[in-house]
């Protein structure tokens, strides 16, 4: 299956666009600010800074009329990338509480409800996924922002937009609904 993105400069569908329906690690040449999206098909997750850096929102087919639908911090959206998922695994993830995966660990193989509850540090400074995609969603009650990995590793979460010990953590082979 195909996917496919249009931006939009202004709110409301209005303004300059680009269409997308691949990975675009640099989309500053095609727009200056996002205002809102339609996504035609597809999984896609956005970036606030360029090379698949910085805050990251995951979208899914839908129209977005403006940034605070997809619960975006301001209208900057500089890289994107498409992804899909098979509904089975297998899923690993390792967290630790300081950067570069050093000190504590704790190895995820499904669904968490609270990192917090579960790993013996108050903070997770990095991570690194071993197989499969994962969501990690601040909280069962609010799920902003989630963010989503592929198989790699993230030596400082601070590259991510934030720090995860308050993240409940899903393989996706769940549904997630943003």
């Amino acid at each position: 299956m195909s996917s496919k993105i249009t931006f939009y400069e202004d709110r409301n569908f209005q303004g300059r666009s680009h269409e997308c329906d691949t990975d675009c690690p640099d989309m500053h040449p095609h727009f200056s600010r996002c205002n809102s999206i339609k996504v035609e098909s597809g999984c896609w997750v956005l970036y606030e800074k360029p090379n698949y850096t910085g805050y990251q929102y995951v979208l899914t087919r839908g129209e977005y009329p403006d940034y605070q639908r997809w619960m975006g911090y301001n209208d900057t959206i500089r890289s994107c990338r498409t992804f899909s998922y098979a509904s089975e695994g297998p899923y690993r993830m390792r967290i630790y509480e300081r950067p570069n995966f050093q000190g504590q660990m704790m190895e995820f193989s499904d669904d968490c409800e609270s990192v917090q509850e579960n790993f013996c540090s108050h903070d997770i400074y990095s991570c690194n996924v071993m197989e499969g995609y994962w969501t990690l969603l601040r909280t069962p009650q609010l799920p902003r922002p989630a963010v989503l990995h592929e198989a790699r590793g993230v030596p400082q979460v601070q590259r991510l937009g934030g720090h995860l010990r308050h993240h409940r953590v899903l393989p996706q082979n769940h549904r997630v609904l943003i």
